[in-house]
């Protein structure tokens, strides 16, 4: 497999940038979720990797090979790129049979192959099925009925998995009848015996011909394996599609109808498909969006074995935080056609790069508190939250805080300039869909309608302090007073609403517990992943700890 590398790729339509300059390293072997909200660009850039949307600027590289480059004029074509493509709705033909959809693509193949002999190929494969009778007649007495009947369809199935077949080769051994010997050990030791005086044969006319055939049956001469542009042959293409079919588990559906099988059936039709050419990299886009969230939930565990199994790099569109999480070893979070933060799930989680990211990242979603206040000698941060409440930040590591400010200054100016200066060059479009800065939600029981407000002044003394559900703790004692302004049990945990003054905040309690509403408790914010914002620019400062007077 590949790995995939973006550099600087910029797609535009007119003055609305869809992906803006994004530069992404995509590893080898990787399970990376393009998350973001409906129409931040997810799937644009997915199409752009596979070739199906030219980029306006920038270059892709799938491996050591450039696809595409802006400035070189190189652009290569969706079915030259060996890249497979899962779409959200399926698209299988509906007038085809399950093995008709997967093996549809390899018929359609023509590309420099090794040659193979396929009659030697076939006749080692038999050879190896025929080391046991004994297993051979066990596979066929599986397939009988309460009559003793054969089901022959059966049979090949179970040839085919059993020894790695085409079910051409796996007729060719039904047919040997080594089931109806009446010593199949030596029924079977005596047709491989004949099978290995043939491939002798078939290797003694290449060797009068100064060439042989390696391990695998391929051509070779002078060392080399012998190449042409050929079509692969209906045994070729019979053992991907049984391969694939083996991986997804649908052998026993190849001659079914999509409109007969269930959704989650479907979707193991497509992925099949997909897999069958063994692309460098596989593209799925919201694939689970159809199915119900039971079964969502068991595709979710398909798709991290197949990931697993195959060894492909998969790169996957949602805008399912919780798919991200769960099946992603880096999540690229995108917004508005930037990148906010690309990191491992647990990363982004819990040192998310901005406000965005935290609000976006996590069911329940974080507890934003506003502060004010500053840092004292001792680095510890004195602020004042939930209207009059006193509290310590204690950051996790030490910072200061002056400095980080200047930097972020320094920062904001750089970036202006760069844009200003950017826009000199005549060829430059400036972005209509303006970068806006993200208005998180602090939570009320009477909400302020902010559209008649004006906005507030902000400085260096005002912060964003983070909180996610599972850090406030609940009991007897407590630094805060709350009272339960809602509960939600789901048997292993119970989310809960809590009401301090006019603000509310969400806690997550497991176990069983049940709470009455309006019942009086005391909270702790409790943990050392608690994180502060900077409410000018809403990046993310550190992470830390709560002292409650």
């Amino acid at each position: 497999m590949s790995e995939i590398t973006l550099r600087n790729i910029t797609k535009r339509w007119g003055k609305y940038y869809a992906v803006d300059h994004l530069d992404l390293d995509i590893a080898d072997n990787s399970f990376i979720t393009l998350l973001g909200p409906s129409g931040c660009g997810k799937t644009t850039i997915l199409r752009m990797i596979a070739g199906l949307e030219t980029p306006t600027t920038g270059q892709i590289k799938i491996g050591d090979r450039v696809v595409f480059d802006s400035e070189a004029g190189i652009n290569v074509p969706p079915n030259k790129r060996k890249v497979g493509f899962l779409f959200q709705n399926y698209a299988l033909w509906p007038n085809m049979t399950v093995y008709q959809n997967i093996s549809f693509g390899l018929s359609n193949i023509k590309e420099p192959m090794a040659v193979v002999d396929e009659n030697a190929r076939t006749t080692g494969e038999l050879i190896k099925a025929l080391r046991s009778g004994k297993k051979i007649v066990e596979l066929v007495d599986d397939c009988r009925d309460k009559s003793g009947k054969v089901d022959t369809d059966k049979v090949y199935l179970k040839f085919i998995d059993a020894f790695t077949l085409s079910v051409y080769t796996a007729k060719t051994l039904y047919g040997f009848k080594i089931h109806e010997a009446a010593d199949p050990e030596v029924a079977a030791k005596a047709k491989a015996e004949e099978l290995m005086g043939k491939l002798e044969g078939i290797r003694a006319s290449y060797a009068a011909r100064g060439r042989s055939l390696n391990e695998n049956c391929e051509v070779t001469e002078g060392g080399k394996v012998v190449m042409e542009t050929r079509k692969l042959t209906k045994e070729e293409i019979d053992k991907s599609v049984r391969r694939v079919s083996r991986i997804v588990k649908i052998g026993m559906f190849m001659n079914r109808y999509p409109a007969e099988l269930s959704g989650g059936q479907q979707q193991r039709v497509a992925i099949a498909r997909t897999l069958a050419p063994e692309p460098d990299v596989l593209f799925m886009d919201e694939p689970l969006s159809n199915l119900d969230a039971k079964l969502r939930l068991e595709m979710r565990y398909e798709l991290q074995r197949l990931h697993v199994e195959t060894g492909s790099t998969f790169v996957y569109v949602t805008h399912d935080q919780m798919e991200a999480m769960t099946l992603a070893t880096r999540i690229c979070l995108i917004n508005n056609g930037v990148l906010q933060q690309y990191a491992a799930p647990l990363e982004v989680y819990n040192r998310p790069n901005n406000l965005f990211v935290a609000d976006f990242v996590g069911n329940p979603s974080i507890n934003f508190i506003d502060a004010k206040g500053k840092q004292g000698a001792d680095g510890k941060l004195e602020l004042t939250a939930l209207e009059g409440v006193r509290l310590k930040f204690v950051p996790k590591q030490p910072i200061d805080i002056a400095k980080w400010q200047a930097d972020r200054d320094q920062a904001v100016a750089d970036a202006a300039a760069a844009v200003e200066e950017s826009l000199k060059d005549k060829k430059a479009v400036e972005k209509s869909n303006k970068d806006e800065k993200f208005k998180y939600h602090v939570a009320m029981v009477e909400e302020n309608d902010y559209s008649m407000e004006e906005e507030p002044v902000i400085t260096n003394e005002d912060f964003v302090i983070g909180v996610r559900p599972e850090f406030l703790k609940l009991g007897k004692e407590g630094a805060l007073k709350t009272t339960v302004y809602g509960a939600m049990p789901t048997g292993m945990e119970s989310t809960v609403k809590l009401r301090i003054g006019n603000f509310l905040l969400t806690g997550v309690i497991f176990g069983g517990v049940t709470f009455d509403i309006g019942t009086e408790m005391s909270m702790d914010i409790q943990g050392d992943d608690i994180l502060l914002f900077d409410r000018t620019s809403g990046r993310c400062i550190t992470a830390g700890s709560i002292e409650l007077a």
